[in-house]
């Protein structure tokens, strides 16, 4: 047996688990594993610039992988507390990521030490575990408790947090006795799945709903496979965007009440039956459920049993790991295709096709100051399929989701449900240190942007070259747009004039300045015709200084985008695509 610090067990374990990577910083509670991480070696470390920053980096880096799991350390007190939106954002995704902070010595924990705080009481409604470890022999299986609910059933967040006193505490250690748990994960059985098919087969427009579990599966190519197999149309949402590409036959758009195409919610809304996999029926995909609902069929996949029947009840619920799931799908799909059994779903595609070919909003605008829908239509020019998009909330993800492209799973990396502002610039940072040579695009507006700008002078220092495309408004725009139902634009406004920056016109910081200050690259644009030049540009600014490059657009202030609070009553406030130039890199050409 070996003799070690407690912390030094961790920091083996997690090398073991895969961990080669972690986001933090310093403290004088967490010290002691810093001593370790230098100790030990075989775990590279990001500096971030504040701490719910390094917890979106571990998002970006889990989510650009499959087998990722991203660390985020940090020291006891504030450091933990922001921690939360990050542990709150992973737990709403189920994207598994491990918290560390520092704790007081046991001995000081109740007489309110300095930054003191019960952070596992704080975070246990968004974490799926969280620990404060009491006895040194406890920490290397604490941690490898961890590993195994991260990623065991519905991946998720866990926090681990340790008192000073039990960091540096000697056990005895033998990490070549160290074996990682075996996982646990539902699977669904023949019988579900012949019942299944059976009601497939029974349908006369059945479409299949993509979630973000395919992704987290890594099942996407089943799923494709599947949808091939069978001739069924595929509709992702927002967290599946990118399971099945664009522009292939069987993908037929996305649904929502925001960031949806027309067809894909006019297609929804002529099926008759939809199964869903890996997917949760949020409120912004489904809009109200008797409108979703009304006069189909449901068949619910999911690896978190509470999850079937909580928005709806299905006509059949199966509790299975999406890659389970359609494997055993397509195990049956082929007996019958080979039996001749399965029904031709040719006609009700060509259905589902001539509206994805004709129903789209129009993109080229000419206007001065931009129209931000021209900024998707030239994003589609200049960036290729090989693209990364990472984004979070507002109108400029919203927007971005209805005219932006995916070709590949991972490749749309987005905060689903909780969207915090801020989120981009870490976890863009994270995408990039989880693949160096993935072609990354972040898109912000200006309020998003601004939140958690100071990470930027993370990807000077470490370089971590993508590009950052911020829509300017100077609006809190999504919240505007808003507040039309009250009648009011109240505190919203981000304009103000700059002083220093007169050729702004009133559009307020001085995005240009802040980013190179942080040690950046960064480009304004203001006219259309100089949007694609900027973007190439960009590109050769990221390969050869290898930082964080910011391509600023001005838009019109006000720019009012497509949502509604029905599926089948979304509001369209710009002129829509009549001819083919109108929307000139639309999947799929109207002439």
């Amino acid at each position: 047996m070996s003799k070690m610090r407690a912390i030094e067990a961790a920091v083996l374990v997690m090398r073991r688990e895969g961990v080669d990577t972690a986001f933090g910083i310093p403290g004088a509670a967490i010290n002691p594993l810093y001593s370790a991480l230098q100790k030990v070696g075989g775990i590279d470390h990001v500096l971030a610039r504040h701490v719910e920053g390094a917890s979106h980096m571990a998002e970006g880096y889990t989510r650009t992988k499959a087998g990722n799991i991203g660390v985020c350390i940090g020291t006891s007190g504030p450091a933990g507390t922001d921690m939360v939106t990050g542990l709150y954002s992973a737990s709403a995704d189920s994207i598994p990521i491990l918290c560390i902070t520092g704790q007081a010595p046991r001995a000081r924990m109740h007489k309110e030490d300095f930054q003191a705080v019960d952070i596992t009481s704080i975070v246990k409604p968004v974490t799926k575990w969280a620990t404060t470890v009491m006895e040194p022999g406890q920490v290397p299986y604490a941690f490898q408790k961890a590993f195994y609910e991260m990623r065991s059933g519905r991946p998720g967040p866990v926090l681990i947090d340790l008192p000073f006193d039990v960091q540096m505490a000697e056990i005895e250690f033998d990490i070549d006795a160290y074996e990682p748990m075996p996982l646990s994960r539902p699977t669904a059985t023949r019988v579900q799945a012949e019942k299944a098919l059976h009601l497939l087969n029974q349908a006369e427009r059945p479409l299949l709903v993509s979630g973000g579990g395919v992704i987290n599966a890594d099942a996407s190519d089943l799923l494709v496979e599947f949808a091939e197999l069978t001739g069924i149309p595929v509709i992702p949402t927002l967290m599946g965007w990118g399971t099945i590409a664009d522009d292939h036959p069987l993908m037929v758009g996305m649904v929502g009440l925001q960031t949806s195409h027309r067809y894909g919610n006019a297609t929804l809304l002529k099926s008759d039956l939809v199964l869903g996999i890996g997917n949760r029926w949020a409120n912004r995909h489904t809009g109200s459920i008797d409108v979703y609902t009304e006069g189909r069929t449901f068949i619910h996949v999911d690896i978190e049993p509470t999850q079937i029947g909580r928005v709806f009840t299905p006509d059949l619920g199966i509790v299975s790991d999406a890659g389970a799931a359609l494997k055993v799908f397509l195990e049956v799909a082929r007996e019958w295709k080979a039996a001749g059994t399965l029904k031709n779903r040719s006609a009700w595609l060509q259905d589902c096709q001539q509206r994805k070919a004709t129903l789209h909003r129009k993109t080229h605008f000419d206007n001065v100051p931009v129209k931000p829908q021209r900024v998707y239509e030239e994003m589609n020019q200049v960036f290729g399929k090989d693209t990364c998009y990472v984004s979070t909330i507002g109108l400029s993800q919203i927007a971005g989701a209805q005219f932006l492209h995916v070709y590949k799973p991972r490749h749309w990396i987005n905060c689903g449900q909780a969207g915090p502002l801020g989120w981009t610039i870490p976890a863009a940072l994270g995408v990039v240190k989880a693949d160096p040579q993935r072609n990354v695009v972040a898109l912000s507006g200006d309020y998003d942007f601004q939140f958690m700008i100071e990470e930027l002078a993370v990807g000077a220092q470490f370089n971590l070259p993508y590009i950052h495309v911020v829509v300017n408004n100077s609006y809190l725009g999504l919240i505007r747009q808003a507040q039309r139902g009250f009648e009011m634009d109240y505190c919203v406004q981000l304009s103000f004039d700059n002083l220093n920056a007169p050729e702004l016109n009133g559009y307020g910081v001085d995005h240009v300045a802040v980013a190179e200050g942080l040690g950046c690259k960064a480009l304004r644009v203001f006219e259309p015709n100089q949007i694609q030049p900027a973007l190439r540009k960009a590109q050769e600014l990221i390969k050869e200084f290898r930082v964080p490059v910011v391509v600023e657009i001005i838009l019109e202030r006000v720019t009012n985008i497509s949502m509604g609070t029905e599926i089948n009553a979304v509001n369209e406030f710009e002129d829509l695509a009549l001819v083919g130039n109108d929307a000139p890199t639309a999947i799929s050409m109207l002439d």
